[in-house]
């Protein structure tokens, strides 16, 4: 038995209601079409259509069995498109919003090996909100903490810690706080973000946890790329993602404060607003990002041995 070709053939049964329907639609006899959804449900042990004189419904085992094999099939097209596609240059324009230090410290030193790659790609890059898939494009890259909201296709690229980082300069003038209750006395350069509270909630690998209010800062945004420039200059402390600061920590101009103590961990995906019609450049662009991330829920950028990342639920 061709197990896809009768998949494909239950569903057009399924959705035409009626055995005679699906033969004209498939060019089968209707014997064949029968036969075919017969030695499916025996392959499956399981009934998944009710038979009458005039119609055919759906058991609840054949609705759930529909549904999935409507992704399965959905997802054999696209493999043979993108094959298909593979044997010609693609050539198009994805459209890409992300967040501006993501995109700044991670996408753009990625394009040139997408660009040699696939030289007929072009990407339409824009910044926006850490937390927010778009529908009117392609591709979203959404950074948080917590659940991802809406219908979104999410792949996850990697996990990533959120760090509390100061320059050399600032911690001289002011001090280096060594416990997450000396950080109220500093400004804390904090991005306002929907759902973000104010505050800073540091846990301990002995299961301690610690609240720190945000005292007065020199700095009000919701762009946590313009914190990361603030903790640079000097402002005060910020909470950045590890994905930003790599390079800062690695050559000293940050460092990190309270290292033992951390923050609630950042998972970052790449959110497509469906699986239906991805055109093959699109299709190209998430696997060549998910070939650039490791997924999974450590942070991938952490200095040394990765951890797994402690995550925060956000309110809905």
């Amino acid at each position: 038995m061709d197990q896809l070709r009768a998949m494909r053939t239950f569903v057009e049964v399924a959705e035409r209601g009626a055995f005679a329907a699906a033969a004209r639609a498939l060019d089968l006899d209707p014997s064949a079409v029968t036969r075919q959804v017969a030695e499916l449900e025996g392959l499956l042990g399981a009934r998944l259509l009710v038979r009458s004189t005039r119609r055919v419904a759906l058991t609840p085992i054949g609705q759930a069995y529909l549904q999935r094999v409507r992704t399965i099939l959905r997802e054999v097209d696209e493999a043979a498109a993108l094959a298909s596609h593979g044997q010609q240059a693609l050539q198009g324009c994805v459209r890409l919003i992300a967040p501006a230090l993501f995109a700044s410290r991670q996408l753009m030193p990625r394009l040139a090996r997408l660009q040699a790659r696939h030289p007929g790609l072009a990407v339409a890059l824009e910044t926006g909100p850490a937390a927010t898939a778009c529908e009117d494009h392609d591709i979203s890259i959404v950074v948080q903490a917590g659940p991802l909201d809406g219908r979104f296709v999410a792949h996850r690229l990697a996990g990533a810690g959120l760090l509390l980082c100061a320059s050399p300069g600032y911690l001289q003038r002011h001090g280096r706080p060594l416990h997450p209750g000396e950080l109220a006395r500093h400004p804390l350069l904090l991005a306002e973000l929907p759902r973000r509270p104010r505050g800073l909630r540091l846990s301990h690998a002995s299961g301690a946890a610690v609240e720190v209010p945000a005292a007065a800062a020199p700095l009000h945004t919701s762009q946590p790329a313009l914190c990361h420039a603030g903790a640079l200059a000097g402002l005060g402390i910020a909470a950045l993602p590890s994905f930003a600061v790599q390079e800062e920590l690695s050559q000293g101009r940050l460092e990190q404060v309270v290292p033992d103590w951390r923050l609630p961990g950042l998972a970052v995906h790449a959110c497509l607003p469906s699986r239906r019609q991805v055109p093959a450049v699109v299709r190209a662009m998430l696997d060549f990002l998910r070939a650039e991330f490791p997924g999974g829920t450590h942070d991938a950028w952490s200095i040394g041995t990765a951890t797994a990342l402690p995550t925060m639920r956000l309110a809905a």
